[in-house]
């Protein structure tokens, strides 16, 4: 119950009006940027870059980027594993088989312990020496590093800057997307089972 309701807390903070308001200074440094779009346009209400540093800025939106392009994935992953999609074979030498691997929080405890120590040091791989920029991209979250292009180069400035806000808003509905799904799986837990219109049963 407490895991559940610091979850909800920690959404709502990030509603939650502040006494500090972003400076007149930073409205216009950032209200043109990627992101700040109708209907909330320049939205920042804990006045993160109030002050009007453009390197803070660029490190938010990156870090913005990064857990939008991972809870992209979770998502995904989340609905394919409840839609009973599994690889082949054992997880394990000598089992359990990932048929046998349940979906959502159960999966943590059903994963023998080596394995989730392979997925750990595999993030950590990834963290240190693989997702980051090396040679300084063309933007904040910019991973290519002259290496991936997937004809990237071919678009236009327009089409960039579309293409990187459709992954930019993905990501931002994919957030709350995976956060309301790890939500409606613990309160079920808790015996909260709503009759939601549309929707049903959770």
């Amino acid at each position: 119950k407490t895991a559940v309701f610091a979850t909800l807390l920690a959404s709502a903070a990030a509603f939650a009006p502040v006494a500090q308001k972003a400076s007149s200074s930073a409205l216009r440094a950032f209200e043109d940027e990627l992101g700040a779009q109708p209907p909330l346009n320049f939205y920042d209400p804990l006045g993160l870059v109030a002050d009007g540093d453009e390197a803070k800025f660029e490190r938010l939106r990156y870090v913005e980027l990064k857990h939008g392009r991972i809870s992209m994935i979770a998502v995904a992953g989340y609905l394919a594993t409840e839609a009973g999609w599994r690889f082949g074979g054992d997880i394990a030498i000598g089992g359990p088989t990932f048929a046998e691997i349940p979906g959502g929080f159960a999966a943590l405890s059903a994963i023998p312990g080596a394995g989730l120590a392979q997925i750990i040091a595999f993030i950590g791989f990834l963290e240190i020496a693989v997702m980051k920029d090396i040679v300084g991209g063309e933007f904040p979250g910019d991973l290519r590093n002259d290496y991936l292009d997937f004809g990237w180069d071919t678009f236009d400035d327009e089409t960039k800057l579309s293409k990187r806000a459709i992954e930019l808003n993905n990501g931002r509905a994919a957030q709350f997307g995976i956060l309301g799904l790890m939500v409606h799986e613990k309160i079920q837990e808790i015996g909260y089972d709503p009759d939601l219109p549309i929707i049903g049963h959770l």
